[in-house]
């Protein structure tokens, strides 16, 4: 495990990265034993770090969901981020690209919470009770570390996404709410176009097989900490489609059918 010491200079590490716009070395590659206990113990000191600037939580993010990127990285298991008040962007509203070094967008759902969601036995069930109400989503991703070592060529590990605050950088929220009892959430499906082309398409199963499930799993891994989901707070489930870069000048238009539409233009 990492020093104290070593964990809070990784987390400010990651804050100059963002700030300066430029990206670091893998974590992994400068502490070879880097496990998820120490990714997570960074990313909550650089959480810190946003909270002693200001900065409020809002929410978490759920990454990983599904099996063929778990496969991919040789995991079994999401990951998780938490969601600031300075992430939050308007639906069809402009993302100011110079915030940010090497943008994705992914389609998710947003789970509203009305009551406080606790592990350790948090169900699928417990989720749907709890949550107020569900809306269509754009998660924006960015990257702070390397995805791949210029020297090495090595490939940036699951350990650095969550250190990386599970790559999230923003969310827009869009489209028609509903209650989580009005739909069979698996079958809720996106098509998303950038720049007036279809690049993407899902089906909201392919996260866990219902996107209610990363929610009870994110319940259930904060209660390892004593923590929970609070009133109020907004989850991203996990994406149903791949990453797609954006770049300057880029439109993104998803289409949720009966839940409406979100999209966002990267100014």
């Amino acid at each position: 495990m990492l020093t104290p010491g070593e964990i809070i200079a990784a987390a400010r590490r990651l804050e100059e990265a963002e700030r300066t716009r430029t990206q670091i070395r893998m974590l992994s590659l400068d502490h070879p034993g880097l496990d998820m206990a120490d990714a997570y113990a960074i990313q909550k000191a650089w959480m810190d770090i946003k909270r002693a600037q200001g900065r409020k939580i809002r929410g978490h993010k759920i990454g990983l969901t599904s099996k063929a990127m778990q496969s991919a990285l040789n995991i079994d298991m999401p990951d998780s981020g938490v969601l600031l008040d300075d992430m939050f962007f308007q639906d069809a509203g402009d993302i100011p690209t110079d915030r940010f070094i090497a943008t994705r967008v992914e389609a998710e759902l947003a789970f509203v919470l009305k009551s406080r969601l606790a592990g350790p036995d948090c169900t699928l069930f417990d989720v749907i009770n709890a949550t107020d109400y569900v809306t269509p989503a754009l998660e924006i991703l960015d990257t702070r570390i390397l995805r791949v070592d210029p020297q090495t060529k090595v490939t940036r590990t699951v350990f650095d996404t969550i250190a990386d605050n599970a790559a999230n950088a923003g969310i827009v929220l869009g489209g028609r709410p509903f209650r989580p009892m009005d739909a069979d959430m698996r079958w809720v499906g996106a098509i998303v176009f950038k720049n007036a082309q279809v690049e993407e398409t899902g089906l909201a199963a392919g996260v866990l097989n219902h996107p209610a499930m990363g929610i009870a799993w994110l319940a259930n891994r904060l209660a390892e900490h004593g923590g929970a989901l609070e009133v109020g707070q907004i989850v991203l489930a996990g994406s149903f489609i791949r990453p797609i870069e954006a770049r300057k000048g880029d439109t993104f238009h998803a289409d949720y059918g009966p839940w409406g539409t979100v999209s966002c233009h990267f100014a």
